[in-house]
């Protein structure tokens, strides 16, 4: 089949101004994982490009790479090789209905999509609407209040203290990532917790969300659209930072060994199956206390996870979702071979030189692009291996060949 592949960070959504390092590195690290899996099945695919990265010859497997230079253009250039293609998968966020509406101008040219239909996407991605319709399935998820970012400072204190509770989690209601993130340890905290919200989201509304001691999770699925299959648990590391500090996504397990595994799998189909139109991949979050499995978030589109999943499943994760969106049709062994660990590795920003050197490292699945308006960068690793211990060994041995290179100097870049 022809294929269009197109990832919003790096394809041009952020064109014409700084790309954040961390998001860039997700969102090519998805883009490339997939692209190699629609390739490794036969597949022909196309994909779009911010000019910076095509400039740097970024390693894509693609026949076809369309370079943009502003999101206009790369509106134009999805659009037009829509038309043209079998099928189309977009990946993006869910803040500011940027998937949404991507998923919704794709719709309209009648060319099959391999991902959740505009509606669910909406419904998903509205945190609040999301926690009521769970707990109306009457699944363990924590309390939740909305608020309108204008809210007085008081009001909002003294609303979660009678009804959640602190500490509490802040973020913007249809947020993605950790942007805007912040655990409020009390009264003090929430003027600090909605400017932060302020600056980093341009939702007008947040919610603010009991806070689960445990593990923080995600379940990998896939979905016809009415028949789901829980693939994969996976240990997320993320940094819940205060107010005044940044929370982040830094890596994580693939799969991650836990007694509340077959609860949450259970959980995850459960929620997964009971909002029509999510299709393709899904992912699910989950904090796991010692007994219970709460259900935090949907996200109705690949997610980082996927470059780890890829390495540990025995079937191809890609095509299984062209055929589960196609065919309805899911896949029959859920076995998994050895683990891969996944981390995040910031880097003094390279030389063009020294980034292209990077593309041979083979744990190194989105290298770290000079493309930021400060001296950083960002690289994603995933080491797969026998074992878990064996993984995090690899993991370790290629951050030191990454940041090798720059330690005594940037000359060595």
């Amino acid at each position: 089949m022809r294929l269009l592949v197109y990832e919003y960070v790096s394809g041009g959504g952020f064109a014409e101004k700084p790309v954040p390092p961390s998001i860039l590195s997700d969102g090519f690290a998805m883009l490339r994982t997939i692209i190699s899996d629609f390739k490794a099945a036969g597949h022909s695919v196309t994909t779009v490009l911010d000019s910076r990265l095509f400039a740097l010859n970024a390693p894509l497997e693609a026949e076809r790479v369309v370079p943009v230079s502003s999101l206009e253009e790369a509106d134009a250039v999805v659009r037009k090789v829509a038309e043209q293609v079998d099928a189309v998968c977009l990946i993006a966020p869910e803040s500011e209905g940027v998937l949404q509406s991507l998923v919704a101008r794709v719709e309209r040219t009648g060319t099959p999509l391999l991902n959740c239909s505009s509606v669910a996407i909406g419904k998903a991605a509205d945190k609040f609407l999301l926690q009521e319709h769970v707990k109306k399935l009457g699944l363990p998820t924590p309390e939740s209040l909305m608020f309108s970012i204008h809210e007085e400072v008081e009001v909002v204190s003294q609303s979660i203290n009678e009804n959640v509770g602190f500490p509490a989690v802040f973020k913007p209601l249809d947020g993605v990532g950790c942007a805007g993130l912040s655990l409020v340890l009390g009264k003090n905290d929430v003027s600090g917790a909605m400017a932060k919200i302020r600056k980093e989201s341009a939702g007008k509304f947040f919610i603010s969300q009991q806070f689960i001691k445990g593990d923080s999770v995600s379940v990998s699925v896939i979905s016809t659209g009415e028949e789901s299959l829980p693939i994969s648990l996976n240990k997320q590391d993320v940094s819940l930072g205060t107010p005044d500090s940044n929370s982040s996504y830094d890596g994580g397990i693939v799969p991650f060994d836990s007694s509340l595994k077959r609860k949450t799998f259970d959980l995850a189909k459960r929620v997964v199956e009971s909002l029509s139109g999510l299709k393709g991949y899904v992912g699910v979050d989950f904090v796991l206390s010692e007994s219970e499995a709460f259900m935090v978030e949907v996200n109705p589109r690949l997610t980082t996870s996927y470059v780890g999943l890829r390495k540990v499943v025995r079937f191809n994760p890609a095509e299984a979702v062209l055929n589960s969106v196609l065919e309805g049709r899911l896949p029959s062994n859920q076995e998994s071979v050895g683990y891969a660990c996944l981390s995040k590795v910031k880097t003094p920003k390279p030389t063009i030189d020294a980034v292209k050197r990077t593309y041979d490292i083979d744990e190194v699945v989105s290298p770290p692009f000079p493309v930021s308006t400060d001296e950083s960068a960002c690289a994603l690793l995933c080491s797969h291996r026998n074992t878990l211990e064996n993984a995090k060994r690899g993991l370790d041995e290629a951050k030191k060949r990454l940041l090798g290179k720059s330690i005594g100097g940037r000359q060595r870049w």
